[in-house]
């Protein structure tokens, strides 16, 4: 189990891939760490599959214009982050992701497109994870980086540049089986910056003891101030 000042890239590596059920959840579960890749120059790509449109329960407002909303308040986090490109994908709907083969084959080609060193994205074996977008979204990413990497696999995308590609490097945060933690206490001011992008889902919370109370539990047992918490896996 390590504790580090940011997540661990190999040799020469540069470009991280965070993969997301919902606007909002990397600022929740890993903005201290994106921060601090940004803050070193690596170059950080979002993909969301859903854009968040059942986040509310305003009996006023519609799935689309919540999805509009939260588009752009990701987009405004993201820049408050220094995340270079923020990508969604269209079809998937809040509270509706599963682990299908059409998710996994377009995860896939934005891996063999995007060619990242590391990827971010949920634990699906947490126990306790009750978001089955959470659990759809890690499941099928891991299953597309095994793809990935194989031109047997989706060999219809390896066309015009796009190459297989092999990501071996994941972190899973949302974890209960953590063996990586990462000071943040540099960066927590800017995690809070950008969660509060979030106006639609965080303006009737306080955020910033809400995330200062989360990252000092997280931080215990490495005697960080702040942290946040990962599951390090590398693939075979």
């Amino acid at each position: 189990m390590t504790g580090s000042s940011s997540i661990l890239l190999p040799p020469g590596g540069q470009r991280i891939l965070v993969v997301q059920a919902h606007p909002d959840d990397a600022e929740h579960l890993c903005g201290g760490t994106i921060a601090l890749l940004a803050g070193e120059g690596k170059d950080i790509h979002y993909l969301f599959v859903t854009r968040g449109d059942k986040g509310s329960d305003d009996p006023g407002m519609t799935p689309e214009h919540l999805a509009s909303i939260r588009e752009q308040e990701q987009r405004r986090a993201a820049e408050v982050q220094g995340v270079q490109t923020v990508t969604f994908l269209d079809g998937y709907f809040d509270g509706e992701v599963e682990p299908t083969l059409a998710l996994r084959r377009e995860l896939a080609y934005v891996v063999r497109q995007w060619k990242p060193d590391v990827v971010l994205t949920f634990d699906p074996w947490r126990k306790n994870e009750v978001h089955p977008d959470h659990r759809a979204v890690g499941f099928c990413t891991l299953d597309a980086l095994a793809c990935a990497r194989g031109s047997m696999y989706y060999p219809e995308q390896l066309q015009n540049g796009i190459t297989a590609h092999n990501a071996k490097q994941i972190y899973f945060f949302s974890t209960d089986r953590a063996n990586h933690w990462v000071d943040i206490s540099s960066v927590v001011d800017k995690k809070i910056e950008a969660l509060r992008c979030h106006e639609s889902q965080t303006r009737h919370m306080d955020i910033s003891e809400w995330v200062r109370r989360r990252a000092s539990i997280a931080g215990v047992e490495h005697k960080f101030k702040y942290a946040e918490v990962f599951h390090h896996y590398v693939m075979g």
